[in-house]
C-alpha cells in the first residue's frame, strides 16, 4: 500500500511570511537535497551528516541561488513518517517556496498529496489510525478544550481504551472458538460467567464512548447554544454584547429576528456557538411563524439554552413563558434563565424571580444586556455546563465522527454478545458476534482498513501534513 516515491510539499501556512518549511520524505529525501544544497564548508555533504542536526547553505539550480537556508535531517526510522525526512527552512516568499519545490520535484521528488505524510506514518506504523486522525484535529482544534481532546487522542488515550477492549475480546473469542474444535467431546473452555462479566463491562464503556460524542462533538466544533424567547425581550441585544459587535438587528418592532442567526466566539479558551433564534409569539406572519419553527428546532439541538425573559412584565407571564420551554427541553440539556433589563424591570418580577425554584440543570441570572452588566455571571455559568457533562471526569471523549459511526455498530455487536449468552446459544453463533465486535474496534485503530477508507481520512488533511 506503501508508495516508495520521495515527497515533497510546503509545510507551513500558505502564503507569504518570515519563513516558510518545506518538508521531504522518502528515501531520497537527504539524497536529492544534497543536489541543490552548498555549504559555506566546501565538500560538505548532507548525506554524510549525522541525523537530528541543522545545516546552514544556500539552495542552487544551474549554480543560480535560490535562497540561504538552514536544513534539518531526520533519518528513519526515527522521523514523523518514518522514512529520511528533510526540512528546509528558507525565507518566506511565495516566488521562493514555490522555486525550491519545482527544484525538489525537477530532480526527482514529487508533490505529497493531502495528508500523505501522517498516512506513511501510519502505514510505517508510527502511530494507529485514531493517531492519525488527532493531528488533523490538533491543527484544527481553535479552543482550549478541543486542544486537550485532540491531544490526548494523538497521545493514544483512545486508543489504549479500544485496545484493552480488543485484547479481552480475543481472549475469549480463542476460547469459545477453541470450543467449536473439541464440539464432540462436550468440553468447555470458556466460563460463560467471566465471559459475561467481561462482555457487560465492555458494553458499559462502548456506550460510555458512544455517549460522550454528543458532548465531544459540541467541544470539537462549539457548544451550541440557542438563545430563545420571546420578541423584544433583548435576545438579538444579548447576541451582540457577547460577540462584542452588532451582529443581529435591534429594533423595537417585534417581530425583527425571523431567522435563525449563528456565529461562533471564543469565550476564556472554549468555543460557543450561538442561534439567536426569532422571538417566539402567536402571530398569523408566515414567514415569522416559519422562524419560530426554527427556534424550535435550534432549542432541541442546543447544549445551553439562554431563555431571556423581561424584567418589565408581570412576574406571572415571565413564569409561564419559563414553563413552556421548561416543557421542550431535556434533563441533558442546561437552561440558564436570563432576566433581562434589571436596570428598568419591575422590582416584584425581579423578587419573584430571585425565589424561584430551579432544577439541578437550570441556573438565574439577572443582566441588563444594553450595558453589558452582569454577563461575566453568564459566560460562568454556560462554561460550567461541560462541566455538567463531566467532561473533566471523563478520560476519553469521542470527538470524531466515523468513530461514533463504528462505536454504534460494536455496541450493537456486543449487546447481541449478552442477548446470546442469555439464550445458551450455540458457541459458533457467538463467537461470530464477538469477531463482529472485534471488527469494528480494529476499524479505529487502522488494524483493519482499506483504500476507500484511509483515503477519506486523509483527504481532509493539508498538503504538508
Amino acid at each position: 500500500m506503501l508508495d516508495q516515491s520521495t515527497i515533497c510539499a510546503i509545510s507551513s501556512s500558505p502564503g507569504a511570511g518570515a519563513i516558510a518549511v518545506i518538508r521531504l520524505s522518502g528515501d531520497q529525501a537527504i539524497s536529492i537535497t544534497d543536489i541543490i544544497f552548498r555549504s559555506p564548508k566546501a565538500g560538505k555533504k548532507l548525506s554524510e551528516q549525522k541525523a537530528n542536526t541543522l545545516h546552514f547553505g544556500q539552495l542552487v539550480d544551474d549554480n543560480k541561488i535560490i535562497d540561504e537556508v538552514v536544513v534539518a535531517i531526520f533519518r528513519a526510522p526515527n522521523s514523523y513518517t518514518g522514512e529520511d525526512i528533510v526540512e528546509i527552512s528558507c525565507h518566506g516568499s511565495t516566488f521562493i517556496q514555490q522555486k525550491v519545490l519545482e527544484v525538489l520535484i525537477k530532480n526527482g521528488a514529487r508533490m505529497a498529496l493531502p495528508g500523505e505524510f501522517t498516512q506513511r506514518a501510519f502505514l510505517n506504523g508510527k502511530m494507529d489510525l485514531s493517531q492519525a486522525e488527532a493531528v488533523a484535529d490538533v491543527i484544527a482544534s481553535s479552543n482550549a478544550a478541543a486542544h486537550k481532546l485532540a491531544i490526548n487522542q494523538m497521545r493514544g488515550g483512545f486508543s489504549k481504551e479500544i485496545g484493552s477492549l480488543r485484547d479481552q475480546l480475543l481472549h475469549f473469542t480463542a476460547m469459545v472458538e477453541l470450543e467449536l474444535d473439541f464440539s464432540e467431546e462436550d468440553v468447555e473452555f470458556a466460563d460463560r460467567t467471566a465471559l459475561r462479566n467481561l462482555t457487560e463491562e465492555i458494553e458499559t464503556l462502548l456506550r460510555k464512548l458512544k455517549d460522550s460524542f454528543q458532548l465531544g462533538n459540541a467541544i470539537k466544533n462549539g457548544i451550541p447554544v440557542a438563545i430563545v424567547g420571546e420578541t423584544n425581550v433583548g435576545k438579538s441585544t444579548l447576541l451582540n454584547a457577547l460577540l462584542n459587535e452588532d451582529r443581529a438587528i435591534v429594533s423595537d418592532i417585534h417581530g425583527t429576528t425571523r431567522d435563525v442567526i449563528e456565529d461562533v466566539v471564543n469565550i476564556h479558551g472554549t468555543a460557543f456557538r450561538f442561534f439567536d433564534t426569532a422571538g417566539i409569539r402567536e402571530t398569523e406572519d408566515q414567514i415569522e411563524n416559519l422562524g419560530i419553527e426554527r427556534s424550535y428546532s435550534k432549542l432541541e439541538q442546543a447544549t445551553v439554552v439562554l431563555l431571556v425573559v423581561d424584567t418589565n412584565n408581570p412576574f406571572e407571564l415571565v413564569k409561564s413563558r419559563i414553563d413552556k420551554i421548561r416543557e421542550r427541553i431535556s434533563e441533558n440539556q442546561m437552561l440558564i434563565i436570563v432576566a433581562n433589563k434589571i436596570d428598568s424591570g419591575l422590582t416584584e418580577t425581579i423578587q419573584e424571580l430571585e425565589v424561584l425554584d430551579l432544577t439541578d440543570n437550570e441556573k438565574m441570572v439577572f443582566i441588563a444586556a444594553r450595558e453589558k452588566k452582569n454577563l461575566d455571571d453568564l459566560i460562568d455559568y454556560m462554561q460550567h455546563a461541560i462541566n455538567l457533562n463531566a467532561a473533566e471526569q471523563q478520560d476519553v471523549i469521542v470527538t470524531n465522527a466515523r468513530h461514533y459511526e463504528i462505536l454504534k455498530n460494536a455496541h450493537e455487536a456486543i449487546l447481541r454478545v449478552l442477548k446470546g449468552l442469555d439464550s445458551v446459544i450455540p458457541g459458533d453463533l457467538l463467537a461470530q458476534d464477538i469477531r463482529e465486535c472485534l471488527h469494528y474496534l480494529s476499524e479505529i485503530t487502522g488494524e483493519i482498513s482499506t483504500h476507500e477508507v484511509l483515503g477519506h481520512i486523509f483527504k481532509n488533511f493539508c498538503i504538508g501534513k
